[in-house]
């Protein structure tokens, strides 16, 4: 075997938990598996040992497969700073912007690295699956492919098309797909999976029946929905809503570029925190804990908390004894400047800061990557932590005499991380991941609420779901015919 692709009719068809779960499922039966996605676009990155740096996708998939990350299995990622403009980063390291006009050129300027890259995966291990990005049916970009349909026919693998049946008009997108596509890219399709049915399968069969006859081409198996999954998200911020059920109230504002919101998978799942991802300033009425996010863009998402009412909330907020935390580029925003001379992430520029911070950041060209772990010590909390740095900024001031917590990273450098405000109500660090543990997870509720509340094993969970989509497909899927399919692969 060599190479299995799985695409999509849209974007969050199901394609990045599906890799995920047949990487599980092959790494169960034995096979050397390794993830893939050619081309990502994401603003929920992680980083790679060797301080790299990839989609939060394919992190996942690679635990699925019980490997350490890779930039290998993500070599092209784009991180989009505006609507118009995105960081390009090629085998884990950022290499250019590119102007959403100049997104044709991706071909010439990334191609020969994916392939180069798949190469190397296919020469280590058993089966290689392959994710693809958005839809195959995208006409305009045809010309320029490298992430569905222009890879699968450069390195001849087989393709597996999978369909969200919750979004409705699953057979239209299955069709019109297929029939948009070339005559060798349709006989590249070797079946369907359709993902996230609920109900009774016999009131799906004849339209099952359907879709074979009419094109073809087999069911491989028909995915149920999978309720409260917890495993991590690609990209979209998910719609959540507070329960109200919980002991402390957490609220996360949704910045325009936000990134890296995979860091509250962990609270968002926990049902003694009500957490909410908020749009409006006058939500963050009612918190416990205010948590201003990472940011790909980081001066223009601190003019949208300036011109939109958030200053005032979060001073007030604050005044009312609330807690309050940035991470990252959020981390950035509570000092009293964000300059960019060089225009790194927008124009070139100062902006303002939110002034809660005695600090300045000035951004880099070279951006931090780093995998970390040590020592908190806060509010009378101390403990051990793990996590990662994505971040441009190289930040300085008085605040940073009182740090959040001291770190050694991949490459054995020690380091003091992150400030805390005197009168302890605020804290900033440029640490992601912080709720991936369990115990640093419990000293920041007790310190935003005074509450001893219990927090997750996240890698423990992680692992834990990962088994059980895995038990799904293996019950949902033929497994017998995807294998045929792969074996197919030259």
């Amino acid at each position: 075997m060599a190479g299995l692709m799985i695409q999509g009719t849209t974007s969050d068809a199901g394609k990045s938990i599906l890799v995920a779960g047949l990487c599980r499922v092959f790494k169960r039966k034995g096979f050397s598996v390794a993830p893939f996605k050619p081309q990502n676009m994401a603003l929920n990155s992680a980083v790679t040992l060797d301080g790299g740096e990839i989609g939060r996708a394919q992190a996942l998939q690679a635990a699925a497969c019980g490997l350490e990350l890779h930039t290998d299995f993500n070599p092209v990622l784009l991180k989009p700073s505006s609507d118009m403009n995105s960081q390009v980063i090629i085998n884990g390291k950022a290499v250019s912007q590119l102007a959403a006009k100049e997104f044709g050129n991706i071909k010439a300027l990334a191609f020969q690295s994916v392939l180069q890259a798949y190469e190397r995966l296919t020469e280590q291990y058993d089966l290689v699956i392959i994710e693809g990005a958005g839809s195959p049916a995208e006409v305009n970009l045809r010309k320029n492919d490298i992430a569905n349909m222009g890879f699968a026919e450069e390195v001849d693998c087989p393709v597996i098309l999978v369909s969200d049946i919750d979004r409705g008009g699953v057979f239209a997108h299955l069709t019109g797909t297929l029939n948009i596509l070339s005559k060798t890219e349709q006989q590249r399709i070797k079946g369907f999976v359709i993902n996230k049915f609920r109900g009774h399968l016999k009131l799906l069969q004849g339209g099952l029946d359907w879709l074979e006859e009419n094109t073809r081409k087999p069911v491989i198996g028909v995915l149920p929905f999978i309720q409260d999954l917890k495993l991590d998200a690609e990209d979209a911020v998910p719609r959540l809503t507070s329960t109200s059920q919980g002991l402390v109230n957490i609220k996360v504002i949704v910045l325009p570029r936000i990134s890296n919101h995979t860091d509250f998978e962990p609270l968002s799942a926990n049902p003694k925190i009500n957490f909410e991802f908020v749009r409006e300033a006058e939500q963050l009425v009612g918190a416990d804990l205010v948590i201003i996010p990472g940011s790909k863009n980081v001066r223009d998402d601190l003019d949208f908390i300036l011109s939109n009412g958030w200053k005032d909330a979060i001073e007030k907020h604050c005044r009312y004894g609330g807690k309050l935390l940035g991470i990252c580029g959020g981390f950035q925003m509570l000092g009293e400047r964000v300059d960019d001379l060089d225009g790194i992430e927008s124009t070139a520029g100062t902006t303002n800061g939110l002034g809660l911070l005695s600090m300045t950041t000035e951004l880099k060209q070279q951006k931090d990557l780093k995998r970390v772990s040590g020592e908190y010590d806060f509010s009378g909390e101390k403990g051990r932590l793990k996590g990662y740095e994505i971040h441009c900024g190289q930040t300085t001031g008085k605040s940073l005499k009182q740090p959040f917590c001291h770190l050694r990273d991949q490459h054995g450098n020690r380091y003091a991380d992150g400030a805390i405000s005197d009168d302890q109500q605020i804290i900033g660090t440029y640490l992601h991941g912080l709720f991936e543990n369990k115990s640093l997870t419990e000293s920041i509720l007790f310190w935003a609420s005074g509450k001893q509340i219990t927090g997750y094993d996240w890698q423990e969970v992680r692992e834990n779901e990962l088994e059980r989509l895995a038990d799904v497909l293996e019950e949902h899927l033929d497994l017998s015919k995807i294998l045929q399919i792969a074996k197919s692969s030259p």
